[in-house]
């Protein structure tokens, strides 16, 4: 008879960014799902810890002309809109904040 092993799992976030992306002309369903004026572009951004979905929404906002579209703080998710120009912008703000001031992380800023 095999032996069944117990396996525990534990997420232990750092401080980091881990995806910010630019979805530079979604198709209008997917503005449906996430319940969002179309404005041109999508900003996508996952966050460890996940407060910092609080932090970098806010920066994204001063930063640039963007409506932040979904904030979850449980998740560490951010959608921002707005023109594509202005979410670069925020994306750039927020990912360059966080690394010079905290410390984080950040990946490269991708977009489709």
């Amino acid at each position: 008879m095999a032996e069944m092993q117990r396996v525990i799992e534990e997420s232990v976030p750092g401080k980091q960014v881990t995806i910010a992306h630019v979805i530079a002309s979604p198709i209008g369903e997917v503005y449906d799902c996430l319940g969002i004026d179309e404005l041109g572009a999508i900003g996508i951004l996952t966050l460890s810890p996940y407060e910092t979905s609080i932090i970098a929404a806010d920066i994204a906002a001063k930063a640039a002309d963007v409506e932040v579209g979904f904030l979850d703080r449980f998740t560490g998710s951010v959608i921002i809109a707005g023109d594509v120009e202005s979410v670069e912008t925020a994306l750039t703000a927020v990912c360059d904040t966080l690394k010079r001031i905290l410390g984080y992380t950040v990946p490269p800023i991708t977009k489709t």
